[in-house]
């Protein structure tokens, strides 16, 4: 296959990065959105979120004149071979994904067909979905078209790295027309390895679901055992090395901290929970992970609001980091927002910084002080918490910290300082499970 013409509909962190990315290999990629300012940011070569490598690869593909960007969804399908639909699934009332956004794309698909299409998934969808996509389409159309499911495996801060260096990339299609489509289309990715998967619809959905529920499991676990341990007065730390020290389990992802957030972890273990409730099958352990890291999310707060013996109504807080992780500015479901609000509700006052998430923080008007330098946040704190484990919050000039400190007290919220280091340097010293 030469280039192609590809359609990405959605321009949020999958969408714009799968342009990006297929860009890069010289296809002629066109990104459709609905929102026109998003529309006019990208054609000045901006994105509209920060995500490491993302603006310059965008820029890159403007100025080659293979990615563009337009709010015309019709005459983009009709003109490419390919259409990856990239729109939210957000959680419904009943935990559940909310697929209006998908079906609304797909009866606008639907409309635009004139000749053989290939229609793909890349939204983060339950089992079943690309078969209800197939028949919104077909119910606008006589044009032969097949459905792909093409899960993304994204992981925000990261993103470019992960689609162009991919650990798999998964195809669920019945239609060999297809697969051969999007093999072809993935197969510059593929030069140091076959990393494929080939299967069906059904089976690529659950395999995104599965994925993410898995991490969010190892979280949760590692964040309940921490739990254990402070309450038999012993470090996790040490706990955590020597059960990730076996090779059968390995430690990515098991590290105690505030709980997971973001955009993905939360809703997708909720629609987990709830595709096993309608199935007649109830996930007990997702329904304990959700159950878990809901919990975790104040528990440091409450750790907090202890030290203070039960009274925090006139005490000031410096907070590290508001992003749900580092190198991205995303606070969709952010610890942080948890800790703030649990605090703020017992008369706390808050003063905070974040390298990149401030912007979306003012838009919460939250009613907390933010500032451009991290230390001027400490002044007249009571206490720095740290929340998002950032690389310049890793290794702080304490000298500092302890000066524009009120009071000398450290809460980590991922467990990433010497403890010991800080009690030697006359720090009061609260991590998780430590």
């Amino acid at each position: 296959m030469n280039s192609q013409k590809i359609a990405i509909i959605g321009t949020g962190y999958v969408g714009l990065v799968t342009g990006a990315c297929f860009a890069k290999f010289d296809h002629q990629i066109t990104c459709v959105d609905n929102n026109p300012d998003k529309i006019n940011l990208l054609n000045q070569g901006k994105v509209p979120f920060y995500e490491p490598g993302l603006e310059e690869l965008v820029r890159s593909g403007r100025e080659r004149g293979n990615l563009r960007f337009t709010s015309d969804l019709s005459s983009t399908v009709d003109d490419s071979l390919v259409s990856f639909i990239c729109v939210g699934t957000p959680s419904a009332e009943d935990g559940s994904a909310d697929l209006t956004a998908v079906f609304n794309v797909a009866r606008e698909i639907g409309k635009s067909l004139t000749e053989y299409k290939v229609i793909v998934d890349k939204s983060t969808v339950p089992v079943g979905t690309a078969e209800l996509v197939e028949e919104t389409i077909r119910g606008q159309t006589i044009s032969s078209f097949d459905v792909v499911s093409n899960p993304e495996f994204l992981a925000e801060g990261r993103a470019v790295e992960d689609f162009l260096k991919p650990d798999r990339v998964v195809i669920g299609a019945r239609s060999e027309k297809a697969r051969d489509i999007m093999l072809e289309l993935y197969r510059p990715l593929m030069l140091s390895g076959n990393r494929t998967l080939l299967m069906s619809p059904e089976e690529a959905e659950m395999a995104k679901y599965a994925a993410n529920a898995a991490l969010a499991t190892k979280i949760s676990f590692m964040n309940d055992l921490a739990r254990l341990c402070d309450k038999l007065h012993i470090d996790v730390d040490s706990v955590r090395k020597a059960m990730c020290a076996d090779n059968r389990i390995g430690p990515k992802f098991y590290y105690p901290g505030a709980g997971y957030g973001g955009s993905c972890f939360p809703k997708d273990v909720k629609a987990l929970a709830c595709l096993g409730e309608k199935a007649g099958h109830p996930l007990r352990i997702i329904s304990a992970v959700e159950a878990v890291n809901h919990d975790q999310k104040e528990y440091l707060a409450e750790k907090i609001v202890s030290t203070f013996r039960g009274d925090v109504s006139r005490n000031i807080f410096a907070v590290w980091g508001l992003s749900f992780k580092p190198e991205t500015d995303d606070i969709r479901e952010a610890p942080a927002l948890s800790i703030i609000k649990y605090l703020q509700e017992r008369g706390a006052k808050i003063r905070a910084h974040d390298p990149q998430a401030m912007n979306n923080v003012r838009q919460l008007n939250l009613g907390i002080q933010l500032y451009e330098n991290k230390y001027t946040a400490l002044e007249e704190a009571d206490g720095l918490i740290l929340v998002t484990e950032w690389t310049n919050y890793r290794n702080p000039d304490w000298q500092t910290v302890k000066e524009k400190l009120k009071q000398p007290n450290i809460f980590d919220g991922r467990n990433i300082y010497n403890k010991k280091e800080l009690k030697d340097l006359g720090f009061f010293y609260t991590g998780v499970g430590r």
